[in-house]
């Protein structure tokens, strides 16, 4: 038996991955829709896995990561979500995740990929381990973890005052990056940058 936290905002996705999980005989030890819920949850329930998806709102999963990372949290995290796009699943894996599944995975799948990660092993879907080394070796990283960073946040539509208040910078040094990032990408305005984007699975276009 494993236990393990839920992190999802739709609460049908909730309910139907509990009575599935807990049929299997793992324990879910708590729930959460958003970020900040999740994080108090987490905390106080202490479980083993946390299962959850990247797309939570204001503050994605990997905010979530981040900030169990700042705690020293001993969890380990399955990410279970509909993105499959190699940049989204290289920006999870960089951040520390231990596994990566579709939510169009079968339920044998991700009873699989819960035991990997239990045992401490690495689990990351065939299909997508395969998309991602083949965009790696089609491409050269054209923006270094720290722009693509501010890309993300001016994308979902953060002034330069708050990305450089959540990331300890100076607003100038904010500027200066993302005046960087545009160059490199090629585009001169808000709506190029944004449509890069949600083209690259940098943020959720669905939104």
């Amino acid at each position: 038996m494993t236990r393990l936290f839920l992190v999802d905002d739709h609460p049908i996705v909730r309910e139907g991955l509990r009575a599935m999980l807990e049929s299997a005989g793992h324990e879910i030890v708590g729930e959460a829709g958003d970020a900040t819920s999740a994080l108090a949850g987490i905390v106080a329930a202490n479980p083993e896995i946390v299962l959850m998806d990247l797309d939570l709102g204001r503050l994605s999963g990997l905010d979530l990561l981040a900030a169990l990372r700042a705690r020293s949290h001993p969890c380990r995290v399955l990410v279970f979500t509909m993105h499959g796009q190699p940049r989204r699943v290289a920006q999870a894996l960089e951040c520390g995740v231990h596994g990566y599944l579709l939510k169009d995975a079968g339920r044998d799948q991700l009873l699989v990929a819960l035991a990997a990660v239990a045992r401490g092993e690495p689990f990351l879907q065939r299909e997508l381990a395969e998309a991602l080394q083949a965009a790696r070796e089609a491409a050269p990283e054209v923006l270094s973890a720290r722009e693509r960073e501010i890309v993300e946040r001016v994308a979902l539509g953060d002034t330069s005052a708050q990305i450089a208040e959540r990331l300890n910078l100076s607003p100038k040094t904010v500027d200066t990056y993302r005046s960087r990032a545009m160059a490199k990408l090629g585009v001169g305005d808000f709506a190029g940058l944004v449509r890069w984007a949600v083209r690259e699975g940098v943020i959720d276009g669905s939104r």
